[in-house]
């Protein structure tokens, strides 16, 4: 039980997958249809988990490092230690360009959610608070970090999971005409794809 939690948790974490973060960013992309891009972000799931995710796990299991009663950071630590002097380099090269792109990542989606339901002016506030956030989330407790990010996530999860469900004929309908029955480089106009929405 324990496991499941803690899977689906770090899972949500680290590919995003149902919480409505990534479509942020994806409908900043130029591209030809809605069907394109969604397979081009679905990607990014498969990058993360399935190869990411499985190399650092393949590596902790091969080094034999979770016998010793490590957790979390330490645990990583200690197994691409056995890699060699190679190792620690590959984490620290990962981590950085990982923990950097996370928070900028982030920081993009809750500011562009931020400007959408309260305008430009709420930006300059929005980043305030964001850095904020930051140096408070660095000295903090792992646990305590942890515990906000599973909140936070399931916050998004539900709402942007009904949303899913509700939008489903539309997902199909969008699916069969670009990529089941036509042709998947199709181009498609802004106002037919999503029709203008009027701001407060």
């Amino acid at each position: 039980k324990e496991a499941i939690r803690y899977g689906v948790a770090r899972g949500l974490f680290s590919n995003e997958s149902g919480l409505g973060s990534a479509p942020i960013v994806a409908a900043a992309a130029q591209t030809r249809n809605p069907v394109r891009q969604a397979l081009v972000s679905s990607s990014g799931t498969f990058w993360d988990t399935v190869v990411i995710c499985l190399i650092t796990g393949l590596v902790v299991v091969n080094s034999g490092a979770w016998q010793e009663g490590l957790e979390g950071a330490k645990l990583t630590s200690a197994a691409f230690a056995h890699l060699g002097p190679l190792g620690p380099v590959i984490l620290a090269v990962g981590l950085l360009t990982f923990v950097f792109s996370t928070i900028l990542g982030w920081s993009y989606y809750g500011e562009k959610a931020c400007e959408y339901l309260f305008g430009a002016k709420s930006v300059l506030p929005y980043r305030i608070l964001w850095v904020a956030g930051v140096m408070i989330g660095s000295v903090s407790t792992l646990k305590a970090v942890w515990s906000f990010a599973d909140i936070a996530n399931g916050l998004m999860a539900v709402p942007n999971l009904v949303s899913l469900l509700l939008l489903a004929g539309v997902v199909v309908s969008e699916t069969r005409q670009h990529l089941w029955e036509g042709d998947v480089e199709t181009s498609v106009s802004a106002a037919e794809c999503c029709p203008p929405r009027e701001h407060p």
